[in-house]
């Protein structure tokens, strides 16, 4: 089984320990290290056209998105942090593949590293397990129907 996380670079002193977290817990449940592939983007907004196009290569069995959205002095936090969840739902419901929301969206710095910290509660943890789940789910089902699995994108 082959697991992408798209990760954002902004906020990276926060994606950074969420990806060590995902990449962890993947470790845990079986998932060798180069069953796992990290792919850049450059903010939380371009998760989901890079958790899609990922999806859509075939190669993975779930993706993995991960990112933060610090809420500021203005309404960005709000657009930004409703496009990336809507995004990535869209995401996953147009390629059929598994797709987690690993994004943060929080009122401080502080909150995100909390979140981000070493252990169970590490938020890029938790996405990865439900990530590993969905693509054991999805093969079981596939397995289960057969011929009349809907076909995948």
């Amino acid at each position: 089984m082959r697991i992408a996380l798209v990760v954002s670079r902004h906020h990276a002193f926060v994606t950074g320990p969420l990806e060590a977290g995902a990449r962890a817990a993947l470790e845990e449940l079986g998932i060798p290290a180069a069953d796992i592939e990290t792919f850049a983007v450059p903010g939380a907004y371009e998760l989901a056209q890079g958790a899609q196009r990922v999806a859509e290569s075939g190669g993975f069995a779930a993706v993995v998105c991960l990112g933060c959205v610090i809420r500021g002095e203005t309404p960005h936090f709000d657009y930004i942090a409703k496009a990336a969840a809507q995004g990535i739902t869209n995401a996953a419901q147009a390629t059929g593949v598994p797709v987690t929301f690993g994004v943060l969206t929080t009122n401080t710095a502080d909150e995100a590293l909390a979140r981000a910290g070493a252990g169970p509660t590490n938020k890029g943890r938790e996405a990865a397990q439900a990530a590993v789940e969905m693509a054991r789910l999805y093969a079981r089902l596939d397995a289960a129907l057969g011929d009349e699995a809907p076909p995948r994108a």
